[in-house]
Protein backbone atom coordinates (compact mmCIF):
# COMPACT_ATOMS: atom_id res chain seq x y z
CA UNK A 1 0.00 0.00 0.00
CA UNK A 2 0.81 3.75 -0.55
CA UNK A 3 3.25 4.71 3.25
CA UNK A 4 2.37 7.90 2.37
CA UNK A 5 -0.18 9.53 5.49
CA UNK A 6 -3.59 10.71 4.06
CA UNK A 7 -4.46 14.37 5.57
CA UNK A 8 -6.41 12.80 7.91
CA UNK A 9 -3.90 11.32 9.98
CA UNK A 10 -1.74 14.89 9.98
CA UNK A 11 -1.64 16.69 13.28
CA UNK A 12 -0.66 20.19 14.35
CA UNK A 13 2.84 20.05 16.86
CA UNK A 14 1.58 22.28 19.83
CA UNK A 15 3.47 24.49 22.15
CA UNK A 16 6.25 22.84 23.76
CA UNK A 17 6.22 24.97 27.19
CA UNK A 18 3.19 22.61 28.67
CA UNK A 19 4.72 19.22 27.25
CA UNK A 20 8.22 20.03 28.90
CA UNK A 21 6.19 20.54 32.34
CA UNK A 22 4.26 17.55 32.16
CA UNK A 23 7.60 15.64 31.12
CA UNK A 24 9.32 17.17 34.20
CA UNK A 25 6.84 16.28 36.59
CA UNK A 26 7.11 12.97 35.64
CA UNK A 27 10.81 12.23 36.14
CA UNK A 28 11.03 14.44 39.17
CA UNK A 29 8.20 12.08 40.53
CA UNK A 30 10.08 8.91 38.96
CA UNK A 31 6.97 7.74 36.95
CA UNK A 32 6.21 6.62 33.70
CA UNK A 33 3.24 7.09 31.39
CA UNK A 34 2.22 5.10 28.40
CA UNK A 35 2.08 7.89 26.29
CA UNK A 36 6.04 7.93 25.87
CA UNK A 37 6.33 4.13 26.01
CA UNK A 38 3.78 3.86 23.78
CA UNK A 39 4.85 6.59 21.32
CA UNK A 40 1.27 7.91 21.41
CA UNK A 41 0.54 10.31 18.32
CA UNK A 42 -1.27 12.24 20.70
CA UNK A 43 1.49 13.15 23.31
CA UNK A 44 2.02 16.91 22.28
CA UNK A 45 -1.78 17.44 22.59
CA UNK A 46 -2.69 15.86 25.66
CA UNK A 47 0.39 16.89 27.67
CA UNK A 48 -0.71 20.23 26.41
CA UNK A 49 -3.22 20.21 28.63
CA UNK A 50 -1.33 18.84 31.19
CA UNK A 51 -2.92 15.54 30.88
CA UNK A 52 -1.29 11.68 31.09
CA UNK A 53 -2.31 8.38 31.35
CA UNK A 54 0.38 6.58 34.09
CA UNK A 55 2.14 3.80 33.54
CA UNK A 56 2.63 1.57 36.87
CA UNK A 57 5.18 -1.40 37.58
CA UNK A 58 7.87 0.06 35.05
CA UNK A 59 8.26 0.50 31.51
CA UNK A 60 9.42 -2.72 30.03
CA UNK A 61 6.84 -5.63 29.31
CA UNK A 62 7.28 -9.02 29.71
CA UNK A 63 5.16 -9.76 25.98
CA UNK A 64 6.27 -8.81 22.64
CA UNK A 65 3.21 -7.97 20.68
CA UNK A 66 3.36 -7.09 17.23
CA UNK A 67 1.53 -3.38 17.21
CA UNK A 68 3.02 -1.97 20.56
CA UNK A 69 6.60 0.24 21.09
CA UNK A 70 7.02 -0.31 24.21
CA UNK A 71 10.28 -1.88 25.43
CA UNK A 72 10.22 -5.83 26.42
CA UNK A 73 12.89 -7.49 28.12
CA UNK A 74 13.27 -8.48 32.12
CA UNK A 75 11.28 -6.09 33.93
CA UNK A 76 12.85 -4.10 37.19
CA UNK A 77 11.23 -4.81 40.91
CA UNK A 78 8.15 -3.32 41.97
CA UNK A 79 8.31 -0.18 43.52
CA UNK A 80 6.05 -0.04 46.40
CA UNK A 81 6.22 3.84 46.69
CA UNK A 82 4.92 4.25 43.05
CA UNK A 83 1.17 4.06 44.30
CA UNK A 84 1.62 7.43 46.62
CA UNK A 85 3.86 9.22 44.19
CA UNK A 86 1.20 8.98 41.59
CA UNK A 87 -1.84 10.00 43.04
CA UNK A 88 0.40 12.82 44.45
CA UNK A 89 1.38 13.89 41.40
CA UNK A 90 -2.74 12.95 39.78
CA UNK A 91 -3.18 15.82 42.51
CA UNK A 92 -0.93 18.14 41.70
CA UNK A 93 -1.95 18.25 38.16
CA UNK A 94 -5.21 19.01 39.21
CA UNK A 95 -6.86 15.91 37.72
CA UNK A 96 -10.39 14.40 38.58
CA UNK A 97 -9.93 11.21 36.55
CA UNK A 98 -7.30 9.00 36.32
CA UNK A 99 -6.25 6.54 34.30
CA UNK A 100 -3.70 3.93 35.29
CA UNK A 101 -2.49 1.03 33.17
CA UNK A 102 0.88 -0.99 32.72
CA UNK A 103 3.00 -3.15 31.44
CA UNK A 104 2.43 -6.94 31.04
CA UNK A 105 4.11 -8.76 34.41
CA UNK A 106 4.23 -12.08 33.58
CA UNK A 107 7.23 -12.36 35.89
CA UNK A 108 5.11 -11.93 38.87
CA UNK A 109 2.82 -14.12 41.03
CA UNK A 110 -0.08 -12.10 40.65
CA UNK A 111 0.79 -10.46 37.35
CA UNK A 112 0.83 -7.17 39.17
CA UNK A 113 -2.93 -7.01 40.02
CA UNK A 114 -2.07 -6.31 43.60
CA UNK A 115 0.11 -3.23 43.12
CA UNK A 116 -3.31 -2.33 40.15
CA UNK A 117 -5.01 -2.54 43.93
CA UNK A 118 -2.49 0.30 45.74
CA UNK A 119 -2.80 2.18 43.43
CA UNK A 120 -6.81 2.72 43.39
CA UNK A 121 -6.58 2.93 46.71
CA UNK A 122 -3.84 5.80 47.04
CA UNK A 123 -5.89 7.71 44.37
CA UNK A 124 -9.01 7.56 46.29
CA UNK A 125 -6.89 8.76 50.09
CA UNK A 126 -5.27 11.69 48.27
CA UNK A 127 -7.52 12.89 46.15
CA UNK A 128 -11.25 11.91 47.56
CA UNK A 129 -14.17 11.42 45.33
CA UNK A 130 -11.39 11.02 41.87
CA UNK A 131 -12.64 8.72 38.98
CA UNK A 132 -10.25 5.70 38.79
CA UNK A 133 -10.16 3.83 35.71
CA UNK A 134 -7.94 1.28 34.85
CA UNK A 135 -6.71 -0.31 31.67
CA UNK A 136 -4.87 -3.47 32.60
CA UNK A 137 -3.18 -6.38 31.04
CA UNK A 138 -5.26 -9.92 31.05
CA UNK A 139 -3.24 -11.68 34.16
CA UNK A 140 -3.43 -14.93 32.15
CA UNK A 141 -7.21 -14.71 32.57
CA UNK A 142 -6.84 -15.68 36.72
CA UNK A 143 -10.07 -14.61 38.41
CA UNK A 144 -8.17 -14.24 41.66
CA UNK A 145 -5.67 -10.93 40.29
CA UNK A 146 -8.94 -9.82 38.62
CA UNK A 147 -10.27 -9.65 42.21
CA UNK A 148 -7.73 -7.85 43.28
CA UNK A 149 -8.42 -5.05 41.17
CA UNK A 150 -12.06 -5.46 41.38
CA UNK A 151 -12.04 -5.16 45.13
CA UNK A 152 -10.33 -2.30 45.28
CA UNK A 153 -12.70 -0.60 43.50
CA UNK A 154 -11.91 1.26 40.56
CA UNK A 155 -14.91 3.19 38.14
CA UNK A 156 -14.04 1.90 34.97
CA UNK A 157 -12.29 -1.37 34.13
CA UNK A 158 -11.12 -0.86 30.72
CA UNK A 159 -9.28 -3.91 28.83
CA UNK A 160 -8.27 -4.00 25.15
CA UNK A 161 -9.56 -6.74 22.43
CA UNK A 162 -7.17 -4.92 20.49
CA UNK A 163 -8.32 -6.50 16.84
CA UNK A 164 -10.22 -9.12 15.25
CA UNK A 165 -10.33 -12.67 16.74
CA UNK A 166 -9.06 -13.95 12.94
CA UNK A 167 -6.17 -11.19 13.17
CA UNK A 168 -5.60 -11.60 17.17
CA UNK A 169 -2.83 -14.57 16.98
CA UNK A 170 -0.38 -12.63 14.61
CA UNK A 171 -1.25 -9.46 16.64
CA UNK A 172 -0.79 -10.47 20.18
CA UNK A 173 0.18 -13.61 20.04
CA UNK A 174 0.85 -13.94 24.11
CA UNK A 175 -2.76 -13.25 24.59
CA UNK A 176 -5.87 -14.58 23.43
CA UNK A 177 -9.01 -13.02 21.93
CA UNK A 178 -11.83 -15.17 24.08
CA UNK A 179 -9.85 -14.74 27.50
CA UNK A 180 -10.00 -10.93 27.06
CA UNK A 181 -14.05 -11.31 26.31
CA UNK A 182 -13.80 -13.80 29.12
CA UNK A 183 -11.93 -10.96 31.41
CA UNK A 184 -14.32 -8.46 30.83
CA UNK A 185 -17.40 -10.69 31.84
CA UNK A 186 -15.45 -11.63 34.92
CA UNK A 187 -15.19 -8.33 35.74
CA UNK A 188 -19.05 -7.28 35.67
CA UNK A 189 -20.04 -10.85 37.54
CA UNK A 190 -17.53 -9.47 40.53
CA UNK A 191 -18.96 -6.22 40.84
CA UNK A 192 -21.97 -5.28 37.75
CA UNK A 193 -21.36 -1.77 38.90
CA UNK A 194 -18.03 -1.11 37.44
CA UNK A 195 -18.55 0.08 33.78
CA UNK A 196 -16.53 -1.90 31.78
CA UNK A 197 -14.61 -0.46 28.57
CA UNK A 198 -12.60 -2.01 25.53
CA UNK A 199 -10.55 -0.72 22.74
CA UNK A 200 -9.51 -2.17 19.03
CA UNK A 201 -7.52 -0.93 16.14
CA UNK A 202 -8.39 -0.76 12.52
CA UNK A 203 -6.19 -0.82 9.69
CA UNK A 204 -4.54 -4.78 10.23
CA UNK A 205 -6.26 -5.95 7.69
CA UNK A 206 -9.79 -6.89 9.47
CA UNK A 207 -12.92 -6.81 7.16
CA UNK A 208 -16.31 -4.47 8.09
CA UNK A 209 -18.31 -7.62 9.79
CA UNK A 210 -14.70 -8.61 11.90
CA UNK A 211 -15.37 -5.49 13.64
CA UNK A 212 -19.01 -5.54 13.90
CA UNK A 213 -18.65 -9.08 14.99
CA UNK A 214 -15.85 -7.88 17.84
CA UNK A 215 -18.50 -5.15 19.01
CA UNK A 216 -21.23 -8.01 19.36
CA UNK A 217 -19.14 -9.72 21.39
CA UNK A 218 -18.26 -7.16 23.54
CA UNK A 219 -21.67 -6.08 24.34
CA UNK A 220 -22.48 -9.23 24.91
CA UNK A 221 -20.09 -9.55 27.61
CA UNK A 222 -21.51 -6.36 29.23
CA UNK A 223 -19.18 -3.93 27.91
CA UNK A 224 -20.11 -0.60 28.19
CA UNK A 225 -17.79 1.84 26.33
CA UNK A 226 -15.65 1.15 23.44
CA UNK A 227 -12.95 3.19 21.57
CA UNK A 228 -11.72 2.46 17.73
CA UNK A 229 -8.72 4.11 16.51
CA UNK A 230 -6.44 3.82 13.50
CA UNK A 231 -3.28 1.54 14.00
CA UNK A 232 -0.13 3.45 13.17
CA UNK A 233 3.16 1.42 12.60
CA UNK A 234 5.58 2.29 15.14
CA UNK A 235 8.67 1.60 14.06
CA UNK A 236 8.86 0.33 10.09
CA UNK A 237 10.68 -2.91 11.27
CA UNK A 238 9.51 -4.28 14.22
CA UNK A 239 6.24 -3.83 13.63
CA UNK A 240 3.40 -4.97 11.86
CA UNK A 241 2.78 -3.10 8.71
CA UNK A 242 -0.53 -1.02 7.93
CA UNK A 243 -2.55 -3.17 5.46
CA UNK A 244 -5.33 0.19 5.55
CA UNK A 245 -5.43 3.83 6.22
CA UNK A 246 -9.23 3.21 7.25
CA UNK A 247 -11.25 6.79 6.22
CA UNK A 248 -13.03 8.72 8.95
CA UNK A 249 -16.17 8.55 7.14
CA UNK A 250 -15.72 4.33 8.18
CA UNK A 251 -14.97 5.16 12.10
CA UNK A 252 -18.40 7.10 12.01
CA UNK A 253 -20.25 4.46 10.80
CA UNK A 254 -18.58 2.17 13.33
CA UNK A 255 -19.21 4.90 16.19
CA UNK A 256 -23.14 4.72 14.82
CA UNK A 257 -23.59 0.81 14.90
CA UNK A 258 -21.87 0.68 18.34
CA UNK A 259 -24.52 2.99 19.75
CA UNK A 260 -27.71 1.56 18.64
CA UNK A 261 -25.93 -1.59 19.41
CA UNK A 262 -26.42 -0.57 22.78
CA UNK A 263 -22.66 0.93 24.07
CA UNK A 264 -23.15 3.41 26.45
CA UNK A 265 -19.76 5.96 25.57
CA UNK A 266 -18.28 4.90 21.52
CA UNK A 267 -15.69 6.45 20.47
CA UNK A 268 -14.46 6.10 17.26
CA UNK A 269 -11.92 8.28 14.83
CA UNK A 270 -8.06 7.65 13.52
CA UNK A 271 -6.72 9.28 16.29
CA UNK A 272 -8.98 7.92 18.81
CA UNK A 273 -6.67 5.64 21.58
CA UNK A 274 -7.83 3.18 24.85
CA UNK A 275 -8.52 6.42 27.18
CA UNK A 276 -9.42 8.89 24.35
CA UNK A 277 -12.15 11.65 25.79
CA UNK A 278 -12.24 9.54 29.17
CA UNK A 279 -13.18 12.30 30.96
CA UNK A 280 -16.43 12.68 28.57
CA UNK A 281 -17.90 8.84 30.04
CA UNK A 282 -17.02 10.07 33.29
CA UNK A 283 -19.26 12.79 32.61
CA UNK A 284 -22.13 10.74 30.74
CA UNK A 285 -22.20 8.47 33.57
CA UNK A 286 -20.43 9.79 36.63
CA UNK A 287 -21.25 13.51 36.30
CA UNK A 288 -22.26 14.36 39.97
CA UNK A 289 -19.35 12.31 41.83
CA UNK A 290 -17.27 14.15 38.77
CA UNK A 291 -18.21 17.67 39.79
CA UNK A 292 -17.73 17.14 43.69
CA UNK A 293 -13.89 16.37 42.88
CA UNK A 294 -11.52 19.11 44.45
CA UNK A 295 -12.75 22.53 46.24
CA UNK A 296 -13.78 23.82 43.07
CA UNK A 297 -14.14 23.30 39.71
CA UNK A 298 -11.31 24.22 37.13
CA UNK A 299 -12.51 26.54 34.62
CA UNK A 300 -13.46 25.94 31.18
CA UNK A 301 -9.91 26.20 29.51
CA UNK A 302 -7.96 24.37 32.70
CA UNK A 303 -9.91 21.73 32.68
CA UNK A 304 -8.02 18.42 32.12
CA UNK A 305 -9.03 15.83 29.71
CA UNK A 306 -7.42 12.42 29.86
CA UNK A 307 -4.73 10.74 27.76
CA UNK A 308 -5.09 9.19 24.35
CA UNK A 309 -3.74 6.16 25.08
Amino acid sequence: MNSKLPDWLKKRVPSPETVALVERMMRESHLHTVCESARCPNLGECWSKKTATFMILGDICTRNCGFCAIKVGRPLQVDPEEPRRLAETAKAMGLKHVVVTSVARDDLPDEGAGHFANTIRALREVIPGVIVEVLTPDFKGKVWCIRQVVEAKPDIYNHNIETVERLSPMVRPQAKYRRTLEVLRTVKRLDPSIHTKSGLMLGLGETHEEVVQTLRDLREVGVSAVTIGQYLRPTTTRHLPVVEYVHPDRFAEYERIGKEMGFLFVASAPFVRSSYNAQAFSEQLLAERLARVGKEPPSPSEEPLPAMV
